[in-house]
C-alpha cells in the first residue's frame, strides 16, 4: 500500500478544507474491514494529513518494557520503532500514559544516539490512540528535518487520531462479531455430528461437547473444529462419549 492509493485525500495543506479532508480520511478508514487494514491505512493517511509528516508508524506499548510495531510506512520507521521497543526506550511513548500528545523537536539534539537520531528521524510527533491500564496504542509521525511539527500539526494530528480510534473500534467489533458467528456455526456443526453419531438430542450433544472440552482442557471452538475436520476427512471416526 502506498500513499498514491489515497487519491481523494489531498496532501495537507495545499488548498485544503480540514473538515472535508478529515471526512474523506474517515471514510477510507471505515472502509477497511479488519483492524490491521485500518492501521495500515491510518499510517499512510497520517503522512497525507499531518503538516510536515514524511513517515509514520503505529505501535502498542505494554506496561513494563514490551512494545510491538503494528503498522509503518517504510522500513526506516519499522526498524527505528522496533529498536525503540527492544534495546532502548522510545523518548516519547512513556509520556503518553498521562498525556494525549508528545513532541520532539530534534532527536539529534534531544535524544542523540537513539534509534530515532541514528535513523535520521529528527522531528517526532507521538499521539495516543488507545489507552487502558495495561497497554497504550500510539500513532507517531516523523520528519527528517528538525522542528517540523508545530501547534497546527499537533491539532490536525489529534483530530485525525480521533477518527482512527473510532474506525479501529468499529473494525475490532466487526472482526469479533465475525469470529463469534464462525464459532457459533462451527459448534452447531459439531453438535449436529454428535447428535447423528451418538443418537442423542441437541442438548445432550452440546453437553457432551462441553464435558469433553473441560476434560481435555481444550477450547470449545477448537474441539468443535477437530470434530468437524474428522467428520469431513476420509475414514473419520465418531467422537467418543
Amino acid at each position: 500500500m502506498t500513499a498514491s492509493e489515497f487519491t481523494d485525500v489531498p496532501r495537507f495543506p495545499a488548498g485544503y478544507e480540514l473538515a472535508e479532508v478529515l471526512t474523506a480520511a474517515a471514510r477510507q478508514l471505515h472502509e477497511r474491514v479488519t483492524p490491521n487494514g485500518t492501521l495500515r491505512t491510518a499510517v499512510q493517511l497520517a503522512v497525507s494529513l499531518v503538516p510536515g509528516a514524511e513517515q509514520a508508524g503505529i505501535s502498542v506499548v505494554e506496561r513494563g518494557s514490551q512494545r510491538r510495531t503494528l503498522a509503518w510506512t517504510d522500513e526506516t520507521v519499522r526498524t527505528a520503532e522496533s529498536r525503540a521497543g527492544g534495546r532502548e526506550p522510545h523518548p516519547l511513548w512513556d509520556r503518553l500514559w498521562t498525556a494525549p500528545v508528545a513532541r520532539l523537536e530534534d532527536s539529534l539534539a534531544e535524544a542523540p544516539g537513539t534509534a530515532l537520531s541514528d535513523s535520521g528521524l529528527r522531528s517526532v510527533l507521538s499521539l495516543r490512540l488507545r489507552a487502558d491500564r495495561r497497554s497504550l496504542t500510539v500513532l507517531t509521525t516523523y520528519a527528517r528535518r528538525p522542528r517540523v511539527f508545530d501547534e497546527d500539526a499537533t491539532r490536525v494530528g489529534r483530530l485525525f487520531t480521533q477518527h482512527v480510534s473510532l474506525a479501529l473500534d468499529t473494525a475490532t467489533e466487526r472482526e469479533q462479531l465475525t469470529e463469534a458467528m464462525r464459532t457459533r456455526d462451527l459448534i452447531g456443526q459439531a453438535t449436529g455430528i454428535l447428535m447423528e453419531r451418538m443418537e442423542i438430542d441437541a442438548a445432550g450433544a452440546f453437553e457432551s461437547l462441553v464435558k469433553a472440552s473441560q476434560r481435555e482442557n481444550v477450547k470449545l471452538r477448537d474441539l468443535a473444529r477437530r470434530i468437524v475436520d474428522a467428520h469431513e476427512a476420509p475414514g473419520g471416526r465418531p467422537a467418543e462419549r
